[in-house]
């Protein structure tokens, strides 16, 4: 069967550099698949899970975003932050979210924290979805 090579990059290392079966992330347009013989194209990615197979298992990562290439069967994600959600520490992801919560409540849309702490809110409630996914 053929395969992908994927490559998840953050500005610290490379998380991941292997052969996948399938690749989900969240693109800016929607979220995008790619199989083995995907046309090319290149992407920003959202906030979001990036999801992938390899020989039926699969893999969630936490992301703040970033960028994507497909380019002859190879996926390459330059990508802000990332991490695998059985590395997330799910008590300090919903320690995060509840501050972010209780810190949106007494704020509104014009106040410049509010996006701050809507981006933090996010991105714990990700952090959270990918751990429980991967298992923990």
């Amino acid at each position: 069967m053929e395969k992908l090579r994927l490559e998840i990059v953050t500005p610290l290392r490379l998380l991941v550099d292997e052969e996948v079966d399938i690749v989900e992330a969240p693109g800016t347009e929607g979220e995008f698949g790619v199989l083995p013989g995907h046309v090319p194209f290149l992407t920003t990615l959202e906030h979001g899970e990036i999801h992938y197979v390899t020989d039926g298992k699969n893999h969630f990562i936490a992301t703040s975003g970033g960028f994507a290439e497909v380019v002859d069967n190879k996926v390459t994600m330059l990508c802000n932050t990332a991490e695998f959600g059985e590395d997330i520490d799910v008590e300090r992801a919903q320690k995060a979210k509840e501050r972010a919560e209780m810190a949106l409540k007494g704020l509104t849309i014009d106040e410049a924290e509010y996006h701050v702490l809507q981006a933090a809110l996010i991105r714990a409630i990700i952090r959270i979805s990918a751990a429980s996914r991967s298992g923990q």
